[in-house]
């Protein structure tokens, strides 16, 4: 199985350090990817979160909440969605067979829409939460414009016990997909969330989604966070019981099993631009450099600029 790592869509809040922890000159924003998986797998293209999507770049409203545009402030760039970056590496959309959802969260399935053949799993919770958006937030974060046209759903309800992985209880095998692609609940962010752990010749991947949103946070011994981003996980969390003890459980994962399994969340830099570079240097030579595009888009005068992520 080949993986890439794809960045669809960098997000630019204010707070600068103290929102990705990151030194920088003054004035520049924040830098905040959105992770995706491109699995090539003999079961066609998976897709893990699909960030924002085309119609989210050329009509951001009403598709995308104001709050969020302007909290933060994402740099809608066309060549950075998931379809025209998988179409670089030289694939269609109806290649893409699955798309496999950490969440809906407006940053994680903008992209839907653009591959209309592809079966979409997400845990059912998940799916009921979004559609009911019982609160100001719900309504806010959850964008039915998004995913309303997109026919091919499988939902997975929370099992009494199921299979274990690593520790993790509940854990979801895939409809149509092999054994190695599993929905992890890691519930808390949102009442459906999950991770999505991959398996590859020498481990385990587990894109985290939303669980956590700084890479010190996974620091066994003295995890920390961000002034930011610890304040934005508080506003978005659903259940912040559930949210930080999954964290302590992902932490416990690194301790014990750091060998074993990458774990990785949808929006550092850092975790991005490590794996994105080791994925690329064992591509085949004439495939370096197409898996994504410079993070920064064409600056406007009105364009905050956007620290490189390459």
């Amino acid at each position: 199985m080949r993986v890439h790592h794809l960045n669809c869509v960098t997000m630019c809040p204010p707070g600068g350090r103290l929102m990705d922890g990151r030194r920088r000159p003054r004035g520049v924003p924040a830098a905040l990817t959105c992770h995706t998986l491109l699995l090539e797998t003999e079961q066609g293209l998976v897709l893990v979160d699909t960030g924002f999507g085309l119609e989210d770049v050329r009509n951001p409203r009403p598709r995308l909440s104001p709050f969020f545009l302007a909290m933060n402030r994402p740099q809608l760039n066309e060549e950075m969605t998931a379809i025209r970056q998988i179409e670089r590496l030289g694939f269609k959309a109806e290649d893409v067979r699955h798309i496999v959802l950490t969440h809906l969260d407006f940053d994680h399935a903008g992209g839907l829409d653009d591959f209309p053949t592809a079966r979409v799993h997400v845990m059912a919770a998940e799916a009921e939460g979004a559609v009911a958006q019982t609160t100001w937030l719900d309504r806010r974060r959850f964008r039915p414009r998004q995913w309303s046209t997109q026919p091919h759903w499988v939902t997975y309800p929370m099992p009494r016990g199921g299979s274990r992985w690593f520790g993790f209880e509940c854990v979801r095998d895939l409809e149509g997909l092999p054994p190695d692609i599993l929905l992890v609940p890691l519930v808390g962010h949102t009442l459906g969330h999950s991770g999505v752990a991959v398996q590859l010749a020498d481990g385990w991947l587990l894109h985290a989604g939303d669980a956590y949103f700084y890479h010190q946070e996974m620091n066994p011994n003295r995890p920390r966070c961000t002034p930011g981003l610890w304040a934005y996980q508080e506003l978005m969390q659903k259940d912040g019981r559930l949210r930080k003890l999954n964290q302590e459980r992902l932490r416990e994962l690194v301790r014990r099993h750091d060998r074993d399994v990458r774990v990785f969340c949808a929006h550092d830099a850092v975790e991005f631009e490590r794996m994105e570079e080791e994925s690329r240097a064992h591509e085949p030579h004439a495939l370096r450099g197409l898996a994504s595009v410079e993070q920064t888009p064409e600056q406007t005068s009105d364009t905050p600029p956007v620290p490189p992520l390459l």
